[in-house]
């Protein structure tokens, strides 16, 4: 285990909302790093000696696959694994044994329901394919002590702002937009 990268530490301390900036390569890696953000989100590889933000796996494959990466958490879809019985805790499971932060994606009351039934997860990722209002209804559903994550591409200073006091831990924007986001005291 990575203890100095724990991505879970790492959207959980401060007392502002950390922003995650979700990039396609090193450069951008090294840019948001600079930039000031909480940690790093990808969707593949990425060389691990561009940041020493905690790194959320948001790439396909298992959760081997995020150690390999040395990522430090994680992404399980429950969408994805629906259908799948079994799926989602064996998905939950896996990561945890392997050291790895798990964060389960709920796009949908339904969702969420089936992960706290099935796994009781630590953090979650409330996604609503870039609907605000919509991440933001799905909130009280999220028991508290657990962490909430906020995808939220494109979001705005005023969004993050918004997203911050409705008590999400952490926000997911496009590594382009974080500059923008940092100076408005958003880490």
């Amino acid at each position: 285990m990575r203890a100095t990268r724990r991505f879970s530490q790492a959207i959980s301390e401060g007392d502002s909302i950390s922003v995650l900036a979700e990039v396609g390569d090193a450069a951008e890696a090294r840019r948001a790093d600079a930039d000031g953000a909480g940690g790093i989100v990808v969707r593949g590889r990425l060389d691990r000696a561009a940041t020493e933000l905690p790194l959320l796996w948001r790439a396909p494959g298992e959760a081997r696959d995020a150690q390999t990466a040395e990522a430090d958490a994680y992404l399980v879809v429950v969408a994805d694994v629906r259908d799948d019985e079994g799926r989602l805790e064996l998905l939950h499971h896996n990561a945890l044994e392997l050291g790895l932060d798990c964060v389960v994606e709920a796009r949908s009351e339904e969702d969420l329901e089936q992960a706290l039934e099935q796994v009781d997860p630590e953090i979650f990722l409330l996604s609503a394919n870039g609907d605000l209002d919509r991440v933001l209804e799905l909130l009280p559903d999220v028991p508290a002590g657990k962490l909430a994550i906020a995808d939220a591409a494109g979001a705005s200073a005023e969004d993050v702002a918004e997203l911050e006091r409705a008590g999400f831990d952490a926000v997911i924007v496009a590594a382009g937009d974080l500059a923008g986001l940092a100076g408005g005291g958003a880490s």
